[in-house]
C-alpha cells in the first residue's frame, strides 16, 4: 500500500514523498543555512544553499535506495515504490531475494552506492577547481554519504547491515527466519542502546542532535520489532493448514427440490454469511448460487434447484491439506469472498474466509481478538488495514 504524494519515478520506480520530509526538509535548510550565517555569502544566498543542501542530501538518499532498488530487480523482483520519509528512505519491494547470496547483494548495494558517491566527491573537492562555499558543499555532501553508507552498516535491522547480517546467519543455519530472527534482536539492541545514550547524553549536554539519536534509536527499536512480527506470522501461516482453519458455516440443501421450496427454507435465515451446497443421493451436487437465485423471476422458482447449483469442479475448491498460505493466495488472487474445503473423498469439509484466516492466526499467536472484530472481517471481505497478509503469505512459502 502507498503512502505518500507522487512527484514523479525514476527508472519506471514510483517516488513518493511523506508528509514527514518535509519537516526535516526544513529542519536540514534551518540548520545547514544557520551555519553559513556570517559568512561571505548575503542571508539570504545562506538559507538557498541550507535549501540546496538538505534537497542534495536526500538526493544521496534516493540514489541510495536506488542502489538496493535496481539489484533487487535484476533479480526479477518487484520494486513498488521509494519513499523519502523522516528519517531517510525507504524502497518497498514486492518480494524478497530467493537465495542468502541475492539477498547480501541487495543489502549492500545502497551503503555501496553512498561509499561511491563519498569517494567521487571527495576526489572533486581536492582536484577540481571548485571555489568557496561550492567546495564546503561538496565537502560536506561527501561527508554525509561516508556517514550515509557506515550507519546504515550498522548490523541490526531494519538498516542495511542488519540485512547483511540477516543474508549470513540464513546461509549458515540454512534458515531464513533465523536470520531475521537474529537481526531484528540485534537492532533492537542497539536500538535501545541509542535511545539511552541519547538521552542521558541530552540531559548533560542538552544539545538537540541527541535527541534526534534517541529518536533514531526508537525508530529502530519498533522497526525491529515489526521485523519479528512478520516472522511470527510468517511460521504461523506455515504451521496452518485447510483442514485447521475452516469451518462449517454452511448448509446442505436436497437437490431435488425447487427454487421455491430452497427459498422458503432457508433464506429466510439473517446471516448473509452462510453458504448452500446441493446435495442429492448421499452426494454434493454443488453450490447454490444466491445470486443467480435473485436474478431468477419469482413465477419461475418452480423450477429445480439445479438451475442455480455449480458443480464443485466449476467452483475454487481446495484440499484439508492444503498450506493456508495457498489458501491466502487462492482467495486473493481470484478475489474470492471464501473458498470451498474438500475431503479426500471429494465432499464438502468447510469453507473458509478471511475471517477464518485471521481467527486461527490470532489463536496459533496467541493474540486476543474478538468475535465482533471476526465478523466484521467476513462481512466486509477484507483483511484489518494494514495487515498485508497475501504478501506475508507469499514470502513465507517460498
Amino acid at each position: 500500500m502507498r503512502t505518500g504524494w507522487q512527484i514523479g519515478s525514476v527508472f519506471g520506480i514510483p517516488l513518493l514523498i511523506d508528509s514527514s520530509w518535509f519537516f526535516i526538509l526544513a529542519l536540514v535548510t534551518f540548520f545547514y543555512g544557520s551555519s553559513l550565517q556570517g559568512g561571505e555569502l548575503s542571508p539570504t544566498a545562506t538559507w538557498i544553499v541550507g535549501f540546496v543542501m538538505a534537497l542534495l542530501l536526500f538526493g544521496s538518499v534516493l540514489l541510495h535506495e536506488l542502489g538496493h532498488s535496481l539489484v533487487a530487480r535484476s533479480q526479477g523482483i518487484i520494486v513498488n515504490s521509494i519513499t523519502l520519509f523522516l528519517f531517510g528512505g525507504i524502497a518497498s519491494i514486492d518480494q524478497e531475494s530467493k537465495t542468502p547470496g541475492q539477498a547480501f547483494q541487495v543489502a549492500i548495494a545502497g551503503p555501496s552506492v553512498s561509499f561511491t558517491i563519498f569517494l567521487f566527491l571527495t576526489l572533486m573537492g581536492q582536484f577540481a577547481p571548485i571555489s568557496e562555499p561550492f567546495a564546503a558543499v561538496i565537502s560536506d555532501l561527501a561527508g554525509i554519504n561516508l556517514v550515509l553508507a557506515l550507519f546504515n552498516m550498522i548490523p541490526g535491522l531494519p538498516l542495511d547491515g542488519g540485512q547483511v547480517l540477516k543474508a549470513a546467519v540464513w546461509k549458515i543455519t540454512g534458515s531464513r527466519n533465523k536470520g531475521v530472527r537474529w537481526s531484528a534482536r540485534t537492532g533492537q539492541a542497539l536500538g535501545w542502546a541509542a535511545v539511552i545514550f541519547g538521552i542521558t547524553a541530552y540531559l548533560s549536554y542538552r544539545r538537540l542532535d541527541l535527541l534526534w539519536l534517541a529518536l533514531l534509536g526508537w525508530f529502530g527499536v519498533r522497526n525491529a520489532r515489526a521485523y519479528s512480527r512478520v516472522v511470527d506470522l510468517q511460521e504461523a501461516l506455515v504451521s496452518l493448514t485447510a483442514v485447521t482453519v475452516m469451518t462449517r458455516e454452511f448448509r446442505v440443501a436436497d437437490a431435488d427440490m425447487t427454487i421455491r421450496q430452497f427459498a422458503d427454507k432457508y433464506l429466510h435465515e439473517e446471516s448473509n454469511l452462510i453458504v448452500y451446497y446441493a446435495a442429492s443421493d448421499g452426494r454434493y451436487r454443488g453450490i447454490v448460487s444466491i445470486e443467480e437465485l435473485h436474478l431468477i423471476d419469482r413465477s419461475q422458482w418452480d423450477q429445480s434447484l439445479y438451475r442455480v447449483v455449480h458443480p464443485l469442479t466449476e467452483i475454487p475448491t481446495v484440499q484439508e491439506t492444503t498450506p493456508l498460505t495457498q489458501v491466502i493466495d487462492v482467495l486473493e488472487s481470484q478475489s474470492l469472498g471464501r473458498v470451498t474445503v474438500l475431503s479426500p473423498a471429494g465432499s464438502v469439509a468447510g469453507v473458509i474466509d478471511r475471517g477464518d484466516v485471521v481467527r486461527a492466526v490470532a489463536e496459533r499467536l496467541n493474540v486476543p481478538i474478538s468475535e465482533a472484530v471476526i465478523r466484521q472481517i467476513k462481512e466486509e471481505g477484507a483483511y484489518p488495514p494494514g495487515l498485508q497478509l497475501q504478501a506475508i503469505a507469499k514470502a513465507a512459502a517460498e
